[in-house]
């Protein structure tokens, strides 16, 4: 099968490529934004993600588009217009590109979106039939861009399977994941002690093993699935998972929630104690029982397998 991948070197596009170049049945193409040195897959160089950028070359002959490539974790957004930034990479740069994947004759097109979509926060699991209510300019670009993609499909007849994930865990994880690393790794001590939040999370071998499940499973076309690991956990016990997983002590000071909150608002960190504190549980029956699939790896193991390969 053939297969386009966009957002190669990136987190979730990095492992995509390395598991599927391991499958003798794919020949993958790897669409970068700039030269790169790559070991396998066939390159092609396409530029920036926007409404104007030409993918015949890299088009030519796919059968299956894998569009991990966005506009994300940007932790100190340095643009005049964050929003107008977001919409010009994951809404115009990707109905660029599945228009014409369509044209080109893609049997299948499926796209990473986001959890973010359904919400930040919630107090009972986000379902796949619940209606989106993104917050923030991330989040809303995601939606942006998959209402314009099932237009697309309405249109061409294009098979599409949206997937969902909460924050995605792994080596290398950037954003939240790897600040929270960071913290355990220098012994800092958290007052995050008593946090008994639930959370959906996701380990990056679970995600990939889900899109690849995607790839031509029957029952995925024109889909939107939620992805998780099927474990919720709390703050508290992701950072003495973290913390064990690293072999180092997890200093945690026991703090009540309803302190942390009140602190977080009067230094105008209100968004970012949600995150820590808050629940977002996802439930994920739906794909389980649609592509009769089953998260690989427990948490516990994903943990591990963050720190295998480096030194704490």
């Amino acid at each position: 099968m053939n297969i386009l991948l966009t957002g190669a070197t990136g987190f979730i596009g990095s492992e995509m490529a390395r598991q599927l170049n391991l499958k003798q049945e794919t020949r993958l193409a790897l669409a970068l934004r700039s030269p790169k040195t790559m070991t396998e897959g066939l390159i092609h160089v396409v530029g920036d993600l926007t409404a104007d950028t030409d993918w015949s070359v890299a088009l030519k002959d796919q059968q299956v588009v894998i569009h991990t490539a966005a506009r994300a974790h940007i932790m100190k957004d340095e643009v005049v217009d964050p929003v107008l930034e977001y919409c010009r990479v994951n809404v115009d740069g990707t109905l660029n590109l599945a228009k014409q994947a369509a044209a080109a004759g893609v049997r299948r097109f499926i796209f990473i979106s986001s959890i973010g979509v359904n919400g930040n926060i919630n107090t009972g699991p986000f379902t796949a039939a619940d209606q989106p209510e993104p917050v923030d300019a991330y989040a809303q670009s995601k939606w942006m861009a998959e209402q314009g993609l099932w237009r697309i499909q309405n249109e061409t007849g294009m098979e599409l399977v949206i997937i969902r994930p909460p924050l995605v865990y792994g080596a290398n994880a950037p954003g939240n994941f790897s600040a929270l690393m960071r913290w355990v790794k220098r012994g800092v001590p958290l007052p995050l002690g008593a946090v008994h939040n639930k959370r959906t999370l996701i380990g990056l071998d679970n995600l990939v093993d889900l899109v690849i499940r995607c790839i031509d499973h029957p029952a995925a076309a024109n889909q939107m699935l939620l992805a998780g690991d099927g474990e919720d956990i709390s703050t508290t016990e992701l950072l003495r998972g973290v913390a064990k997983a690293m072999g180092r002590p997890a200093r945690l000071i026991p703090v009540p929630v309803t302190w942390l909150k009140l602190a977080a608002t009067l230094i105008g960190k209100k968004a970012t104690a949600e995150k820590l504190l808050g629940s977002l549980q996802v439930d994920i029956s739906k794909t389980r029982e649609l592509l009769g699939w089953e998260p690989p790896v427990t948490v516990e193991e994903g943990l591990k397998r963050c720190f295998r390969d480096t030194t704490a």
